[in-house]
Formats: C-alpha cells, structure tokens, sequence
C-alpha cells in the first residue's frame, strides 16, 4: 500500500499553488473522517482525497490521467478508479463507498470553502 509519506511526495512533485495543497489536505482530512464513521481505513481514504487532484496543476489537459496512471503502476487501482470516477466527465461508474465518498468530499469541501471566504468569521458579529 502507498504511504502517507509516498503519497505528499506525489502530490508535492506536481502541485506548488498554496490553494491546491490546501485542497487535497482538505479532503484528505474530510475522507479520513468519513472512513472512520463508516469503518474503512483512514489511512487508504485519507490517501484517496489527498491525491484526486495531484496532477491538476502541472497537468491541466491531461487531469486525472497522469495521478491515474501513476497509481495503477503502482498497484493501486481501488485509489485509481476512485480518482477516475470524481472526474464526472469521464462516466466512470461509482461503484464503492470510496467512489462516492471522493466525490462528495471534494464537492462539499470546495463548497464551504468557498462560503467560508465569502462570509469570514470575524466578519460575522
């Protein structure tokens, strides 16, 4: 299985915008909390989210496929298809929680970030 740390190293290679980073920690962190509601691995699911964007920066034309291929060289293929699947363009079907997960996680993370930018705390008095 990949590592966490295998893992940041991917997503490092490929993405330097602050933005981004902050994305894939996101919904890492996001994943790994649904994982632990529903029993699955965190580790594998924080993995999953920390990733689905990898290669978006340095790879806007070719997103998802240069992270996709990466991971089914290394074996990874559950992650892959995951990541396949969270493009909706492609019409890969969501076939297990991860699939689903993934999806909804980046949507509903991109989703109060972007509220929460809006509308700041401290500006809420």
């Amino acid at each position: 299985m990949l590592t966490h740390k295998e893992a940041r190293a991917i997503l490092e290679n490929m993405t330097k915008s602050d933005s981004l980073l902050r994305h894939a920690r996101t919904v890492e962190l996001v994943m790994r909390a649904y994982a632990a509601k529903l029993g699955e691995n965190e580790e594998y699911w924080g993995i999953t989210g920390l990733l689905h964007d990898a290669d978006y920066e340095a790879y806007p034309d070719q997103h998802p496929n240069v992270i996709v291929s990466q991971l089914r060289e290394r074996g990874e293929e559950e992650i892959a298809h995951a990541i396949s699947a969270h493009y909706t363009k492609w019409g890969v079907p969501y076939n297990t929680l991860l699939d689903k997960a993934l999806l909804a996680c980046d949507e509903i993370t991109g989703f109060v970030v972007a509220c929460a930018q809006l509308q700041p705390i401290e500006a809420q008095a």
